[in-house]
């Protein structure tokens, strides 16, 4: 070997110069060989040079090979090998076939470094685009996840948000390969995640590292948390869990997720802002039931099902009789909370699949798909007619509130949603004048039955 190249010139030189037989076998490295690839050149001599590339790149590699031994130079092909450490190395080859010495001679350039600054850069993007593209959040954490398995070890990953006004955690993002997500739990009882929210710091935990308290606190040997720190504190934090050698995370690591973090936390922040103003845009804010615009919205898409599926649907129009003299006597926030307490007797009326939603005021209006039968509404509307019978409890007080109650159905009172919603209202209407006028009043015991207040019945 010493006529194609001086031992100790070679051993000056930063990249490693490699010498493998026609089966890929080391027969020489320079000294280099042990800062890039953690071999000793006494080790290295003899090992397989294939055993040492990274599996996903063995096939490409040994096609790349093959090419050299036929005659073909090697200029700047490169691919990745797992170090003595464990650790992944990214090699740069310049290689050639020396026909008279049956080997190839090659020298690996180390770019490690580089391709770890290329792999953030590309991160620090994705994880932007993905804060303005995604269409929710758990879509940005499934591109967030996806993004960071490519710079480490991923396969268990969990997205931990802290709310501050309830001190509560919950993992709105978990993917682990032996535990289930945890429901939703105070802050203080998952001891990690606190320490890195409280803190604002990012803690590493390993077997060699951890103290009795974090070992036990610990679901995994290898666990990595780094907080989601915004101008406001910590709004959660990233959590990393690994059961085997191959999650042996680092102190490298540790920095990289930090380094992210910040790009992660700005993209949730952004996503949440989203989420909130779409949902004030959609949701009335007193009861959290759809306004009037996502309302007519789920109506039209529900009219077009029934025309294809040739199916009937409801409406409900429901108007609260002497509500007025509610928060006239009792004040409007005696008002607002029996509007609240309304819904949530609504909602306790009708299918998950079924719309409760308020148009403004005292009036509410209910969307009934494909009924069983043809008097599904009427069904509905004494049902809610009976949830109404018992009072409603208010501040210092109990009040009874029965609604008047207009029904329209599809295709029969019309087949368009303006024209549905006139009907129903008129039915309400027409149900309020031809019912027998009532005086409002608290209650101390239980309401009567609504068959005794004027508003309490239904008209189609």
């Amino acid at each position: 070997m010493h006529r194609l190249l001086s031992t100790n010139l070679a051993d000056l030189l930063l990249d490693a110069v490699c010498i493998v037989d026609v089966e890929s076998r080391i027969v020489f490295v320079s000294a280099a060989f042990e800062r890039i690839f953690g071999y000793a050149p006494e080790e290295a001599v003899g090992l397989r040079m294939f055993d040492l590339v990274h599996p996903h790149d063995r096939e490409l590699t040994r096609q790349e090979a093959q090419r050299v031994t036929d005659g073909g130079l090697q200029l700047g092909f490169e691919n990745r090998y797992v170090r003595k450490d464990g650790r992944i190395a990214h090699i740069r080859w310049t290689a050639r076939w020396v026909e008279t010495e049956q080997v190839r001679v090659a020298v690996a350039h180390d770019v490690t470094e580089r391709k770890h600054t290329e792999a953030l850069q590309a991160a620090v993007y994705a994880i932007s685009e993905a804060a303005h593209t995604a269409e929710d959040l758990l879509a940005l954490f499934e591109r967030i996840h996806q993004t960071l398995g490519g710079l480490l070890a991923a396969q268990n990953f969990a997205v931990a948000l802290y709310d501050a006004e309830r001190d509560e955690l919950s993992f709105p993002y978990h993917v682990n390969e032996r535990h289930a997500a945890p429901p939703p739990l105070p802050l203080g009882a998952d001891a990690l995640c606190a320490q890195v929210i409280r803190s604002g710091q990012t803690l590493l935990v390993t077997p060699e590292t951890a103290g009795a308290a974090e070992a036990a606190a610990a679901a995994a040997p290898y666990w990595l948390g780094v907080p989601l720190a915004t101008q406001r504190g910590a709004i959660g934090a990233l959590v990393l869990q690994g059961y085997g050698e191959d999650a042996r995370y680092t102190e490298k690591d540790r920095d990289l997720l930090q380094f992210v973090s910040a790009q992660i936390a700005f993209a949730i922040e952004r996503k949440q802002m989203h989420a909130r103003l779409q949902h004030m845009a959609q949701f009335d804010q007193l009861t959290e039931l759809p306004n009037r615009q996502l309302f007519l919205d789920r109506l039209r898409t529900a009219l077009a099902r029934a025309r294809r599926d040739h199916t009937r649907l409801s409406l409900l129009f429901l108007d609260l009789d002497h509500f007025k003299q509610v928060n006239d006597t009792l004040g409007h926030a005696a008002g607002d909370l029996l509007l609240q307490q309304v819904a949530q007797r609504l909602l306790g009326c009708v299918r998950s699949s079924d719309t409760v939603a308020r148009l403004g005021g005292d009036e509410f209006v209910v969307l009934l798909e494909s009924g069983p039968s043809s008097g599904h509404a009427d069904n509905v509307a004494q049902k809610i007619l009976a949830a109404f019978a018992a009072p409603f409890t208010l501040p210092g007080q109990r009040v009874a509130i029965v609604p008047s109650i207009g029904v329209a159905v599809y295709p029969d009172h019309g087949s368009e949603a303006t024209t549905l919603l006139a009907h129903a209202d008129a039915a309400m209407y027409q149900c309020k004048r031809n019912a027998a006028p009532a005086a409002w009043r608290p209650v101390s015991t239980p309401a009567p039955h609504p068959s005794s207040h004027g508003g309490a019945s239904t008209a189609a």
